[in-house]
């Protein structure tokens, strides 16, 4: 087991600088403290993964909501309202009320009592480590093969204190589930970890001109049952930290818990000799307990209306990174619909009272993880959309319409384009495979195309979508078979077959009499 840190190993979240800034072409790093007092000179946030960055979004939020007063659930909404216009004109952050809270907390990542974002305990309740290797992601551990890295079991580099700040934000927040490293809590031992509340998500942040306006258009408002003043607390404003066998009832409070109070994972760093570095890590569960139904502010959900249990009609929409994101605008832009399939995320029901020269220049941060629900991580991802709050249907609906028509549109004829690509395969070449060559590649070439087709419908609004995603589908799919239309007259024939039937319409079934 290592040893206990030693005395002179400190490293502040608020005060020591870990966070990647951006202003202007000039990158710099900061702690939490530096982060609030000169946001409103700071345009964006510049951490290397976008996990990280998105756990840290939240993290800042919670914060904003306790320095400004906006985290009083007594406010109506007019006043919560009021209230953030008006932190919003102030143009910053009061210094005073920042240093006020960051004085009142511990921040100290390798304090022996309350290490930040940590359990202490896991000393004494793991009887080994989970080593820096498991814990630093893309490194092999284990028995597991280094095919792509110098690292090994027994080549365990540290990490720079900054960078395993980051890596420590991904896990609480996208951790993985399965077996890790074992736990023994009142005489009961389990490595059993359930997968972060934001595996596999795709995050919808509200980005302004600068931090300041970000973290301000970012904060949620109080949407819930009835909470006591005082009953919110993030996982640092507890007198101790809370007990993983208790089981949580009732809604999740607002917005602390709900931001930042809701990891699976139990981790505590193992510092270098002077705290700059991070020489092994435990890694654990935090919890067994059943995971609190909530609804995240910044994810859209499906609605799966033929699932029996009502519990799992609602399903997270699921990041991909093969996908561009402005398939996804209808969700986005279109206001809630009781009966429609698709919700947005409830940040953007707020975005509207903004004032209107911060709504009109808002644009939107996307943070995607795609990840299986278990264990493989497979790629992140990160976007800014163009200001596109101006076409939400509450601004304009027309707009807003054309878009869902033209996303719609495109996805309709993506599905033919992959069932005309397997066809033609089939015709051309005998074959019966379920994973068709022509369809993937076929895809692959059409949805670039369709991204310029989709932007110059929204310029054309009298211009027909079917047609011109089904001339974008067309192109794709004659581009990657030109070699074999050249050589076999086979080929020709059935990719020729294929575009015709691009541009049938499906027939609409008639209504019964």
């Amino acid at each position: 087991m290592p040893a206990l840190p030693s005395s002179t190993a400190t490293f502040s979240a608020a005060d020591d600088p870990w966070i990647d800034v951006r202003t202007g072409r000039q990158y710099d790093q900061v702690g939490l403290r530096a982060l609030f007092l000169n946001a409103h000179h700071i345009d964006d946030l510049a951490l290397p993964l976008p996990p990280a960055a998105s756990a840290l979004l939240r993290i800042a939020i919670a914060i904003t909501a306790r320095i400004t007063g906006l985290d009083d659930p007594e406010l109506t909404a007019s006043q919560w309202n009021a209230l953030r216009r008006s932190r919003l004109e102030d143009g910053r952050f009061n210094p005073d009320a920042v240093h006020a809270y960051f004085d009142q907390h511990v921040w100290d990542v390798f304090d022996l009592v309350r290490p930040w974002l940590q359990t202490p305990s896991l000393r004494t309740e793991c009887d080994h480590s989970t080593g820096i290797n498991a814990f630093v992601p893309g490194r092999p551990a284990g028995n597991n093969l280094a095919w792509f890295s110098p690292h090994g079991h027994h080549t365990a580099e540290p990490v720079p204190t900054a960078e395993a700040l980051q890596i420590l934000l991904v896990h609480h927040y996208y951790g993985r589930a399965g077996m890790g490293t074992p736990r023994t809590m009142k005489r009961t031992t389990s490595g059993k970890q359930t997968s972060g509340p934001l595996r596999s998500s795709v995050s919808f942040h509200p980005l302004g001109r600068t931090l300041h306006e970000t973290l301000l258009a970012g904060v949620p408002a109080f949407t819930g049952d009835d909470q006591p003043p005082g009953a919110d607390a993030c996982p640092w404003e507890e007198a101790a930290p809370s007990d993983p066998q208790t089981l949580l009832h009732g809604p999740v409070a607002w917005p602390g818990r709900q931001l930042t109070g809701l990891s699976r994972h139990a981790i505590l760093l193992v510092p270098g000799h002077d705290g700059t570095t991070v020489t092994d890590a435990y890694l654990t569960w935090a919890t067994q307990q059943p995971k609190p139904i909530t609804t995240d502010p910044y994810l859209a959900y499906r609605i799966i209306p033929e699932r029996k249990n009502a519990a799992r009609r609602r399903t997270l929409h699921r990041a991909d990174a093969s996908r561009a994101w402005w398939r996804d605008l209808e969700t986005l832009l279109l206001a809630p619909d009781e009966h429609g399939t698709h919700c947005r995320p409830a940040i953007f029901d707020t975005l509207n009272d903004l004032p209107e020269s911060v709504r009109r220049s808002l644009r939107i941060r996307v943070h995607g993880f795609d990840q299986d629900g278990k264990a493989v991580d497979r790629q992140w991802y990160t976007a800014i959309t163009p200001p596109l709050l101006n076409w939400t249907q509450e601004h304009d609906p027309v707009k807003a319409q054309r878009i869902a028509e033209c996303c719609r549109e495109a996805e309709q004829v993506a599905q033919r384009l992959a069932m005309v690509a397997k066809q033609a395969w089939d015709a051309a070449t005998h074959s019966r495979t379920t994973q068709p060559s022509w369809a993937k590649r076929a895809l692959t070439r059409y949805w670039p195309k369709a991204e310029t087709v989709f932007w110059r419908l929204l310029k054309e609004p009298d211009a027909e979508a079917p047609a011109a995603f089904a001339d974008a589908a067309a192109a794709a799919l004659r581009e990657i078979t030109e070699a074999a239309r050249i050589r076999h007259t086979v080929a020709a024939r059935a990719v020729a077959h294929a575009v015709q039937d691009l541009y049938r319409r499906p027939a609409t079934p008639r209504k019964a009499a």
